[in-house]
C-alpha cells in the first residue's frame, strides 16, 4: 500500500466539556475521564503503526497525543495551527449564557453560517489553517505512512470539509466528533482525499464482559 493516511483525533474530555462550556482556544487540561479516554484510544490507534504524531499545542490535545507517543515510541510535534476555533467573548460560557447575550448570532453560528464565533474566527478561517497544517505534516510521510493529528472537534470538522472540497454550507453534514473519537482520511492517486472512517471510537474495556 502506498496511499498515505491521516487520522484526525479529537482530544479527551475536560472539565469544561463536562460542563458544556465553550472552550475555543482556552487552554483547559484533560480531566481524569479524559486521561482514561486518551489512554484507551491510544492503545487502539497504536495498531495503525503511525509514522508521525502531531498535535495542537493546547494541553488537552498535546497530552492526548502523548499517550499514543508513549506506546509507539514517537515524539509529539505541536502546531498552533491545529488549535480549536478562537471564539472571543463566548469562551468560558455555557450555552444559556451565550444565548442570553448573543442569541441571534449564536443560532446563526450553530446552523452552520460562516459567521465569527463570538468576535473571533469563522469556520472558514479555521479550515484554512487546519487543512494547511494537515497537508504540511502529511507531506512528510513516507509512502503508505500514517499521520495521527490530535486536535479539536470544530477544527477537525472544518479541516475535513476543506480537505474533501465540500462547500462550506455542507460541513455541518459531518457529525461532530465525541471526545477521543477519530476520523480517517486516505489519499487517492490523484492527490485528493477521501473519508474512510468518521467518529470512530474505542469501546469500553468491559463492553464484552468478563469472558471476552
Amino acid at each position: 500500500m502506498t496511499a498515505r493516511r491521516v487520522v484526525l483525533w479529537r482530544h479527551g474530555r475536560t472539565a469544561w466539556n463536562a460542563e458544556s462550556r465553550f472552550q475555543g482556544s482556552t487552554d483547559v487540561p484533560l480531566d481524569e475521564v479524559g486521561i482514561a479516554q486518551a489512554e484507551r484510544a491510544a492503545r487502539d490507534l497504536a495498531t495503525l503503526a503511525p509514522a508521525r504524531i502531531v498535535a495542537s499545542d493546547l494541553a488537552r490535545a498535546r497530552v492526548t497525543a502523548e499517550k499514543l507517543g508513549e506506546i509507539v515510541g514517537l515524539p509529539v510535534e505541536t502546531d498552533p495551527d491545529l488549535r480549536e476555533t478562537y471564539a472571543g467573548r463566548w469562551q468560558g460560557l455555557v450555552r444559556d449564557e451565550i444565548i442570553a447575550t448573543d442569541g441571534v448570532h449564536f443560532r446563526r453560528w450553530l446552523s452552520g453560517d460562516d459567521v465569527p464565533a463570538g468576535d473571533g474566527e469563522t469556520r472558514t478561517d479555521v479550515s484554512v489553517r487546519v487543512s494547511a497544517a494537515v497537508l504540511r505534516h502529511a507531506d512528510l510521510l513516507p509512502p503508505g505512512g500514517t499521520l495521527v493529528v490530535a486536535s479539536h472537534g470544530g477544527a477537525i470538522r472544518a479541516g475535513i470539509g476543506t480537505l474533501l472540497h465540500l462547500p462550506q454550507e455542507h460541513w455541518t453534514a459531518l457529525g461532530g466528533l465525541v471526545n477521543c473519537a477519530w476520523s480517517v482520511l486516505e489519499e487517492l492517486a490523484d492527490g485528493r482525499w477521501r473519508l474512510t472512517e468518521h467518529n470512530a471510537r474505542s469501546l469500553p474495556e468491559d463492553v464484552f464482559g468478563d469472558e471476552s
